[in-house]
């Protein structure tokens, strides 16, 4: 059903009465009411009313049996230590299974997609996406899920629970894992580093990605145009920012709308005038990231250019720089849907098409005064600033 193997045949046995829907849940809790298809399910359960839990005494985490602590226990003794990592495991046969990560050991094939993974558990989970199995429902909400595991975790949104505190601060967390990767930010270890390269990561999931710089593979495809990425945040921004004429995000200043919450924090900077940042070596101060890192280079020779071969022409940003190649390959991209002009970049083809529209969507913050091109309320709004009093921005 499942794929799930045991050690023994009791074990698999009461591991079948999950899957059967005709099985009824007989054995009853007296003291919350839930309902269970084994005794042994009822006995466990029971435990969790009584004083009798086994509770750890290094991270307050709570057993039923005295032989689920004395395991957990490894994880604090070291027993059972990977040596990539330092990461400890309450069983010798947990460690072997996590050293295939650090190795890319991955023997468990799946039949259906090709998938490969580094145990016969994740495998069997994996499976249930093509089966569409979802053996175990939540009793509160219905909710069901594909692993058990999936199941605990959710109950705790119903419960509130969060049993694994951070002792550095007053985090919390649902599970053990997010408080592992969280105590690096207080650690600062980065147990995952990349083979070609020195960068160093705190999450496995952060160093398969970047990987991808190296190999240039980029999984995630956009359905609505050829463009791929490595990420599937990028792919999502893509789509917003290129695909959608959806702009959630609206400058309470001039009513300006933005497809995201970080074009609009930058937009804002026009009107409060704020300069976030600053030098550190000297006292200037810049609207954007990118207008410091370009000071940085020129003034202070800190950084790396980025090089054209063809003309030597330089540039602070890479995405600049490939813009720019494709003057030299005569690509041109980005076609206007009202004439036969075509442009190198997406923004040269936004500020052409103005000339086939009244629309004017750049307003100035002093007087209210509307525009059609950036440059112009900028221009404007300078003026406005020295009438008012205020020092330029620009």
């Amino acid at each position: 059903m499942c794929r799930k193997q045991f050690t023994r045949k009791g074990y698999l046995k009461h591991h079948k009465q999950r899957h059967s829907k005709d099985k009824q849940k007989q054995y009853l809790c007296t003291v919350c009411c839930e309902q269970f298809t084994t005794r042994s399910g009822l006995f466990y359960h029971k435990q969790t009313h009584t004083a009798t839990m086994y509770s750890c005494t290094q991270c307050e985490r709570r057993f039923n049996t005295q032989y689920s602590l004395k395991r957990h226990m490894n994880v604090h003794s070291s027993k059972y230590k990977c040596t990539e990592c330092g990461k400890c495991f309450a069983t010798n046969q947990n460690l072997s299974v996590h050293r295939r990560s650090h190795f890319g050991e991955k023997p468990f094939e799946c039949t259906v997609c090709s998938k490969r993974f580094t145990d016969s558990a994740n495998l069997a989970r994996h499976s249930r996406i093509h089966t569409g199995e979802k053996t175990f429902e939540c009793a509160v909400c219905s909710k069901r899920f594909t692993q058990s595991g999936g199941l605990a975790v959710h109950s705790r949104i119903h419960s509130q629970e969060k049993p694994y505190k951070c002792s550095e601060c007053d985090k919390a967390f649902s599970l053990s894992h997010n408080l592992t990767v969280h105590m690096r930010v207080h650690t600062g270890e980065k147990p995952y580093s990349c083979p070609q390269c020195d960068k160093a990561f705190s999450v496995s999931q952060n160093l398969t990605t970047h990987m991808r710089v190296h190999t240039g593979d980029k999984p995630y495809k956009c359905s609505l145009c050829d463009k791929s990425f490595s990420q599937s945040s990028s792919l999502q921004t893509h789509k917003r920012h290129v695909h959608s004429n959806r702009k959630p995000y609206d400058c309470r200043y001039c009513g300006k709308m933005f497809k995201s919450s970080r074009l609009l924090k930058r937009h804002v900077y026009i009107h409060t005038f704020a300069k976030p940042y600053s030098c550190r070596h000297c006292s200037d101060c810049f609207t954007r990231p990118e207008q410091l890192k370009t000071h940085l280079l020129k003034v202070h020779n800190e950084g790396t250019w980025f090089t054209c071969h063809t003309c030597q022409k330089k540039f602070s940003c890479s995405s600049v720089l490939k813009a720019h190649l494709l003057c030299h390959d005569g690509v041109k991209p980005y076609a206007c849907s009202e004439c036969q002009m075509s442009f190198y970049s997406a923004s040269n083809m936004k500020q052409h098409q103005l000339k086939h529209s009244d629309f004017k969507q750049f307003c100035c913050g002093s007087c209210g005064e509307y525009f059609k091109h950036k440059r112009t309320v900028v221009r404007h709004f300078n003026r406005c600033s020295v009438k008012l009093g205020y020092k330029p921005i620009f």
